[in-house]
């Protein structure tokens, strides 16, 4: 799109969404025309368009069907889909979610959601509706908004004033139950662009000190402007820390599958792979054990990804909770009950599941772990 500038609003919006809409149904085009060949792709999605019209080798037209193309179409599989084939996912991951209704929540269209900064909400999605922008508020954050259509709020007022910042109800979930105070020693370990440092900041009014960290520091980069638009001003960035240093806070945002965005990003499933996974796991015990290692007695690690997948979650902290009888989970219903003054709608105490199915948002996990 950016370099073809000649493209108009409309039809980039129409070519994007035709786009997505084939990678959501890569598994099934794939299955029905048995190959994974782009065009091939592109003509079994359009095997009911009329090719005369659209594959006429005009301009902006398709280049016309071979007579190889035509046998391939006239003879598409008509064979039931399989589950994960039915439900858009490679069958090894479809296999490890062992949930066929929640693989296909991850394959929908994700809602638009940001939250108020240094605002109260109500007041923001007023300001927003004065712009003719539509959101409601989030069932579970204080701060969230949502719409359900993706809106580019580059040349919005309340944006470029620092009033709102996108951020998925989830994240904000995430960084409320990190249960902040401005005399905590505070870590955003893998902090990545910083949007839950952002949130931090602002929850504790620019008291204290947010120490960001991520190894890839380029991730960062953004994060200075991000926190001048937005008014945040008790960030640190930090390229590492000392052997020395302890936290009350250490939170882990950790590196993971991101099978929790596959909403967002349908392609990331396909690119996924068991060895990746592997490597992926093996980052996360790594960084869980340096977190053990920098924590104040009486502190807390916060262990969070976007990943809906057991090894990544609730297997990964069992391995922890086995070497380091010294940590304990907290109880996420007492947590939650306290830091957002609502009644927790989950059962589960020792860890925080959000996903398309439960609460709306994307895939993401939590847990609190607090050293004796």
């Amino acid at each position: 799109m950016r370099a073809r500038k000649y493209i108009g609003s409309k039809d980039r919006k129409f070519i994007t969404n035709t786009v997505w809409d084939i990678i959501r149904h890569r598994s099934r085009l794939e299955f029905d025309c048995g190959c994974c060949e782009p065009r091939m792709l592109l003509l079994t999605y359009l095997k009911d368009e009329d090719f005369d019209i659209i594959a006429d080798g005009s301009q902006y037209a398709l280049k016309p069907l071979t007579k190889d193309e035509k046998t391939k179409l006239h003879n598409l599989n008509q064979e039931v889909y399989p589950d994960y084939i039915e439900k858009e996912c490679p069958k090894w991951l479809y296999d490890k979610i062992n949930n066929p209704a929640l693989a296909e929540a991850l394959n929908t269209t994700a809602s638009a959601d940001i939250r108020a900064n240094m605002a109260a909400r109500e007041d923001v999605k007023e300001k927003l509706r004065k712009e003719g922008l539509f959101f409601s508020e989030t069932p579970y954050s204080p701060y969230g908004l949502r719409s359900a259509e993706r809106i580019n709020l580059q040349n919005c007022i309340a944006y470029q004033n620092g009033e709102i910042e996108v951020q998925d109800e989830s994240s904000q979930l995430g960084a409320i139950l990190c249960d902040v105070r401005s005399q905590h020693k505070i870590i955003d370990y893998c902090c990545g662009g910083g949007g839950k440092s952002l949130l931090l900041g602002a929850i504790l009014k620019n008291t204290g000190t947010i120490f960001a960290h991520d190894k890839n520091v380029k991730r960062m980069d953004g994060l200075a402007d991000r926190a001048e638009r937005l008014g945040i001003t008790n960030i640190k960035v930090i390229s590492e820390i000392k052997p020395t240093d302890k936290f009350d806070r250490f939170i882990i945002d950790a590196p993971c599958s991101g099978s929790g965005t596959w909403r967002r990003s349908p392609d990331a499933k396909y690119r996924l792979t068991p060895k990746q996974l592997k490597s992926i796991e093996q980052a996360q015990e790594e960084i869980l054990d340096i977190a053990k290692d920098h924590l104040t007695d009486d502190g807390r690690i916060i262990y969070m990804t976007c990943s809906v997948l057991p090894e990544e979650n609730e297997e990964q902290i069992e391995r922890f909770l086995q070497k380091y009888p010294a940590f304990t989970t907290v109880n996420m219903t007492e947590l939650w009950e306290r830091k957002l003054e609502k009644i927790c709608p989950f059962t589960e105490e020792k860890y925080l599941h959000c996903s398309p199915l439960t609460t709306g948002t994307d895939g993401f996990f939590v847990c609190v772990l607090h050293k004796k």
